[in-house]
């Protein structure tokens, strides 16, 4: 199933152009547009991830390390918009944590969190996105925010599947993100991480909802069989 990551993978070229257009018009509202992209990479990458059979000992790692040049393309696009606008301090962290997040980071973190049931991930969840709202160095506060998204893909594929009360739960928690935010302007900083663990939730769940299963049928009620004349043998 890929349709999670063809839906994240959009939101993740969306928010790239939304960088872009904020390095001209609000600057100031590009360190919120690189740590969702952090984020929202991350989780990507940890679904991406999902469907690769582990390698064992160190194989895994360094398969891991053989992709990561591709990967590292988005990180230096954002880098580069953070030039253009003028911040190259900025530019630098995100080339340190795109660099510790692919090499480092995220193989321990998978080691670490790869079995981790619901509750304990979510719990670690939660910590993340509080340490995010915390002032501190910028490379920090991107390798946490990009673990923040790695950590919401493992508490999502421990969730359910494609159900429709977990998308209303999701739906309900960006909800709260943006009215908190809103009432309460001092703790922006720990809504903005939350609104977005809830969109790339929403985004995931929205790619796997089904249709109720019809029956296929062709005008005609369908030819049942007893048992009994199944296993007669044809004269």
């Amino acid at each position: 199933m890929i349709g999670e990551l063809r839906l994240l993978g959009l939101a993740h070229g969306l928010l790239l152009g939304l960088l872009l257009a904020c390095s001209w018009q609000v600057p100031d509202l590009l360190p919120w547009g690189i740590d969702a992209l952090l984020l929202v990479g991350g989780f990507q990458l940890r679904l991406a991830d999902r469907r690769i059979i582990p390698r064992p000992g160190a194989r895994e790692w360094i398969s891991h390390i053989r992709m990561a040049p591709t990967r590292l393309i988005r990180w230096g696009a954002a880098a580069v918009i953070a030039l253009i606008a003028g911040h190259a301090d900025l530019a630098i962290a995100i080339l340190l944590a795109a660099l510790t997040c692919e090499l480092l980071a995220y193989p321990l973190t998978t080691r670490l969190l790869g079995r981790v049931p619901l509750a304990p991930a979510a719990a670690i969840l939660m910590l993340l996105v509080a340490a995010l709202g915390l002032p501190g160095p910028a490379t920090l506060h991107f390798i946490l925010g990009f673990l923040t998204g790695v950590t919401a893909a493992i508490v999502w594929l421990r969730g359910p599947d494609g159900e429709p009360r977990a998308l209303a739960a999701v739906l309900g928690g960006s909800a709260a993100a943006v009215a908190t935010a809103v009432i309460f302007p001092g703790i922006l900083a720990f809504a903005a991480p939350t609104l977005t663990v809830c969109a790339a939730w929403t985004l995931a769940y929205l790619s796997l909802l089904r249709r109720p299963v019809t029956p296929w049928r062709l005008g005609a009620p369908p030819l049942r069989l007893r048992p009994s004349a199944i296993r007669r043998p044809l004269s």
